[in-house]
């Protein structure tokens, strides 16, 4: 399937940013191949426009390539299943590229590196609200002390985390990517998920299903 080999590359592609950090270069690899938007907007070469695709391929921690391949690997099958996988690629690519452009337009002048999967997951994450609305997902819920897991619709999961991107955006606005979050990323690539969705899928699979991730 698309969504493991898209998970294998990123792996092996974190495995050689270990290899160069190692040797003291993966700072310049990854403002190389990062979107840095004040640079793309200077320059707007071929190699820049690229980075709109590269980047998506980078990480810039364990932690961070982590939580994007649990995402990607929970809900990324059950998409591709209805796009099939041709479509499924050119729909990541699509809400990779658009999450890049999106953070870019909210900080143009930045100049630090933009890297990792999280916008086209994000988009990934909007194609599967509208696919799969009435699918329960399996949540860690907490209430003081207790911890409970509880299999809630994909609406209310889904739905939480874009007004949560939402608001942590709305008070990051202007002051760049805080904490190492961009979240106009995560914004733009959901919003082109929702958007593109049905554009992907296959006409004979377009009902939505209950299939749990």
């Amino acid at each position: 399937m698309v969504t493991y080999a898209i998970i294998a590359l990123n792996v092996l592609v974190f495995v050689y940013e270990l290899l160069l950090d190692s040797v003291g270069g993966l700072t310049t690899f990854l403002t190389t191949w990062g979107v840095v938007p004040a640079r793309l907007l200077g320059e707007f070469s071929a190699v820049e426009l690229l980075t709109l695709v590269t980047s998506m391929f980078l990480h810039s921690g364990l932690m961070h390539i982590l939580g994007n391949m649990l995402y990607l690997w929970i809900f990324g099958d059950n998409v591709e299943d209805r796009m099939g996988r041709l479509r499924f690629l050119c729909f990541y690519l699509l809400a990779g590229v658009g999450a890049g452009v999106a953070q870019m337009a909210a900080d143009p002048n930045s100049v630090i590196p933009a890297v990792g999967a999280s916008g086209a997951i994000a988009g990934v994450l909007g194609a599967y609200l509208l696919l799969y609305p009435h699918a329960r997902i399996d949540t860690l819920v907490t209430w003081s002390f207790f911890v409970r897991l509880r299999a809630m619709p994909a609406v209310v999961v889904l739905g939480f985390w874009f007004v949560l991107q939402f608001l942590n955006g709305v008070l990051s606005f202007g002051v760049g990517q805080t904490g190492g979050v961009a979240w106009f990323a995560h914004i733009g690539g959901f919003a082109l998920g929702l958007l593109t969705v049905r554009l992907f899928t296959r006409r004979s699979d377009e009902m939505p299903s209950d299939r749990r991730p």
